[in-house]
């Protein structure tokens, strides 16, 4: 049987209607619609923003960008899809590495020029090697409290307290793990951009209770109200174009959202 042959998703209109949006930060766009795209398991696309991102820029100007500019565009994505791990399994499966964000590593890494990688044992801009093997695990779990703190403010006990009494504790130890080495690492992506992932990682799994805390989240990283809107509206433009939709209330089964959005 032949391999089945999916609708593109990605198309010249949709890459310039969310690369000028007006009121996303211009380093976001790209990576945002990576992480959407694997989540709902198409990698096949992501190859075509990145290129997309590399050839023409990521402002609202079509020029192409210089090579340190590639490379600053090249790491974003993949630390974007990287840091998606924790969001693509932690709501629904409890697992942090998901079979989609390997595979959209993957489909990444084939339409990468080589000078645009970070080989194994080589420089890594994340450092994380470095936070594994030399430096003390409690440091790097108070950085992650502290990032898991700012993002759910005043709820944040309640929130960790709630997974730690889940049945077990190794939820609220896997969420430790996931916010302390992959999550509060922003040596690539700034505590608003890594709140972008996470939203982008929420939205097409339906699941609006983790939503609405990380837009909130989002706010208390640093972003503004009109930034995390544009997010939203672009994660759902794209989970549209991949033909997700609202579901109604009689509707059985299907692909899509059961209720609206949840927005600020």
């Amino acid at each position: 049987m032949p391999p089945v042959s999916l609708p593109a998703i990605v198309t010249p209109a949709l890459l310039s209607s969310i690369r000028g949006h007006p009121q996303l930060p211009k380093h976001s766009w790209y990576f945002i619609a990576g992480v959407t795209l694997s989540v709902i398991n198409r990698p096949d696309e992501i190859p075509k923003v990145f290129k997309y991102a590399i050839d023409h820029g990521i402002g609202h100007s079509d020029s192409k960008p210089e090579h340190d500019e590639q490379l600053k565009i090249a790491r974003k994505m993949r630390e974007a899809l990287t840091k998606s791990a924790a969001i693509e399994g932690l709501p629904k499966t409890k697992l942090i590495i998901t079979d989609k964000t390997i595979n959209a590593l993957f489909a990444l890494k084939e339409q990468t020029p080589e000078p645009l990688q970070d080989p194994p044992l080589g420089y890594s801009p994340t450092a994380r090697s470095v936070e594994v093997y030399d430096i003390p695990s409690s440091q790097i779990l108070h950085r992650g409290q502290t990032f898991f703190d700012r993002v759910y403010g005043k709820i944040s006990k309640r929130v960790m307290g709630q997974m730690d009494r889940s049945g077990t504790e190794d939820l609220g130890i896997t969420a430790r793990l996931m916010y302390g080495y992959l999550l509060s690492n922003t040596n690539v992506l700034t505590a608003a951009e890594s709140s972008f992932v996470l939203i982008a990682g929420l939205i097409p799994q339906d699941v609006n209770p983790q939503l609405k805390g990380h837009l909130k989240g989002a706010l208390n990283n640093g972003a503004t109200v009109e930034e995390v809107k544009a997010v939203r509206n672009i994660v759902i433009q794209i989970c549209e174009a991949g033909g997700m939709t609202k579901l109604g209330d009689n509707v059985l089964g299907g692909w899509g959202w059961r209720a609206d959005v949840a927005n600020l």
